[in-house]
């Protein structure tokens, strides 16, 4: 059985820092994802937060922060029980603005889990979409 693996690519018209403050940026992930209570940096917890309930909804740690290429932490959710995956972001400049690519890796295996992953693969395209919205009304 292969790795399940979710890996997304989106195009923004936005400088690098900007979409770096996108991802490590708590009053910029509210706005498209979850809110941690502070910037994204190596080594430290990571805890996002419902906007609107204030829940822990999701927990790892941030492994690296490179501004304004590289950002990776482990990413577990509730549903993933003891589960901890890991989710890549590689900003690369292109002409007119920022690739941002997304590789979510070492989700649950197996037709049980296969729920989870079509649940992972809408949300990320859902929150990708409500970035891009953000970052072009910015």
């Amino acid at each position: 059985m292969t790795d399940t693996v979710l890996r997304k690519t989106i195009f923004l018209k936005a400088p690098r820092q900007m979409v770096w403050d996108y991802l490590t940026q708590p009053e910029h992930l509210a706005k498209w994802f979850h809110a941690p209570k502070g910037p994204l940096k190596a080594g430290e917890p990571l805890e996002m937060f419902g906007t609107t309930s204030g829940d822990k909804l999701i927990w790892g740690e941030v492994r690296v922060a490179n501004a304004p290429d590289h950002l990776e932490y482990s990413f577990t959710v509730g549903p993933m029980g003891d589960a901890v995956s890991t989710v890549k972001w590689i900003l690369t400049e292109v002409p007119g603005g920022t690739q941002l690519a997304l590789e979510h890796s070492g989700l649950p295996q197996g037709e049980v889990a296969f729920g989870l992953t079509l649940a992972l693969d809408k949300g990320w395209d859902d929150h990708l979409m409500q970035m891009r919205g953000h970052i072009h009304d910015d």
